[in-house]
């Protein structure tokens, strides 16, 4: 039973009564149970037990606009605030909780000053006297769309906290959860008790900083105009998850205050984490394909078909790996069935390791490159596949050293060997490498890499049938 506080005059005297006597002054306390009533945010009025209005203060005086001198002393409600064929119902309804146990409530609609019609739910009780006999009966009263709409702020709270598709969190003013839904509890990996109070830095592992400067600025600006996007590591028995959020925050502030006093803030979030990677997915599938067309373009103006070979790796690079070698099969391809020997590879273009510039052409003096056997570049040969390779999480030393032994430079962490094909010969091998602080490679990253050694493959075959003429 909510409404807003407005000012006025409650005259609490009937209108015979003389000034200082009745309910509104006196040495009795009255003039302190006067304001007392019109300080409450509730609709108030009183009956004494012949139904004559006793009280009636200044929240009644505002949904009806009938003032307290105006009310206060009238017989029931009949003729001013009930329509007459009404009045015997309503008059009968508030005084039969003179001999009814508790509060009674009801629904009928009151008439206003202005002749409006408001309907309002009340809850009235009897007022007992000194003898513990009925003496009246008081009457709280709102309007029923203001309980509605109370009701529907509580059954959407609760709704929220427990029923809701998406994670909600109340976070306090120092940034910790006060609330949190069953979803949010399932997201985070925790009890929706054992979350309370305790510092978000405890519940995930990455994403904390970003979330927390967004919690802030909302509660020194206000909500955001558009839902935020964080990425975030959730902690569970499994290790660590990587997730993205769509976020939505609120600012919570106290309606009871005149100014607005910060509660903290309402965040609400949905796993969008496979939206995001499929997004994101096609953005690299695009610009992959995107890169091998503007390759194919740029190795048709080549001369030379071996540099030809060089510009689509030069063009496959850019955002894939850090280094790329090509290596081929020393004195000539290799036939499919035929019988071959250990195969030894010659290195015929490099990127410049620790510093840009395109791949460079070499092997001229066919010497082969030391590979130790079972050498990735080696697998893939003898498998007519792709090989991947990574040095695993080991000290920095021990990684360098891997990759030393494999003849690669000394920041490599993840290797990717795809075999050079063309005609149902195998020419070499292109190898593509990443250094520390970037992701190992996926099976999609497998598949663009065969796309391109197939390029550079027909360039190099091409490459082949030049020289021999």
């Amino acid at each position: 039973m909510s409404a807003s506080r407005r000012s006025g005059t409650t005259d609490e005297l009937g209108p015979d009564e003389p000034e200082g006597s009745g309910a509104a002054a006196g040495p009795d306390g009255s003039d302190l149970l006067a304001a007392l009533l019109d300080g409450m945010d509730a609709a108030l009025c009183a009956f004494d037990a012949d139904g004559v209005v006793t009280h009636w203060n200044r929240e009644a005086e505002r949904i009806l606009g009938w003032t307290a001198a105006e009310a206060v002393g009238r017989p029931g409600f009949a003729g001013w605030a009930v329509r007459e064929a009404d009045a015997g119902e309503v008059e009968g309804r508030l005084m039969s909780a003179m001999r009814s146990p508790g509060r009674q409530v009801h629904e009928f609609a009151l008439l206003t000053k202005d002749g409006g019609r408001v309907l309002v739910r009340t809850q009235s009780a009897a007022v007992r006297g000194p003898d513990g006999r009925p003496a009246g009966v008081y009457c709280a009263f709102s309007e029923v769309h203001t309980q509605i709409d109370l009701e529907r702020s509580i059954a959407l709270s609760e709704a929220l906290f427990d029923d809701a598709s998406w994670g909600v969190v109340l976070v306090d003013a120092d940034l910790r959860p006060a609330v949190v839904n069953a979803h949010a509890a399932r997201s985070l990996g925790i009890g929706r008790t054992a979350a309370l109070g305790r510092p978000l830095g405890e519940l995930l592992a990455q994403g904390v900083e970003e979330l927390e400067s967004a919690l802030t600025h909302v509660l020194a600006e206000g909500a955001p105009p558009a839902p935020a996007e964080i990425w975030v590591s959730v902690r569970t028995p499994e290790g660590e998850r990587r997730r993205c959020w769509r976020c939505g925050f609120v600012r919570l502030a106290s309606p009871l205050a005149e100014e607005p006093v910060p509660l903290g803030v309402g965040w609400l979030f949905v796993d969008v984490t496979e939206t995001k990677q499929g997004e994101q997915a096609a953005a690299l599938f695009r610009f992959r394909t995107n890169q091998l067309h503007r390759a194919a373009r740029a190795a048709a103006e080549c001369e030379d078909p071996a540099e030809a070979a060089t510009v689509h790796l030069d063009f496959a690079l850019a955002g894939f790996a850090d280094h790329a070698l090509i290596d081929r099969v020393a004195g000539g391809a290799l036939a499919d069935g035929a019988e071959n020997g250990p195969v030894r590879l010659v290195r015929v273009a490099a990127t410049p390791s620790g510093a840009p510039g395109p791949s460079l052409l070499g092997g001229q003096a066919g010497l082969p490159v030391r590979y130790a056997e079972g050498h990735p570049a080696l697998q893939s040969v003898e498998r007519t596949g792709s090989v991947r390779a990574g040095g695993g999480s080991v000290p920095a030393k021990e990684a360098r050293e891997w990759a030393r032994s494999r003849q690669w430079p000394a920041d490599t962490v993840h290797a990717l060997c795809a075999v050079l094909r063309s005609r149902g010969r195998t020419l070499g091998v292109v190898t593509f490498l990443r250094g520390a602080g970037r992701s190992q490679f996926e099976r999609a990253d497998v598949a663009y890499a065969e796309d391109v050694a197939a390029r550079i493959a027909a360039a190099l075959d091409l490459a082949d049938a030049v020289g021999r003429r």
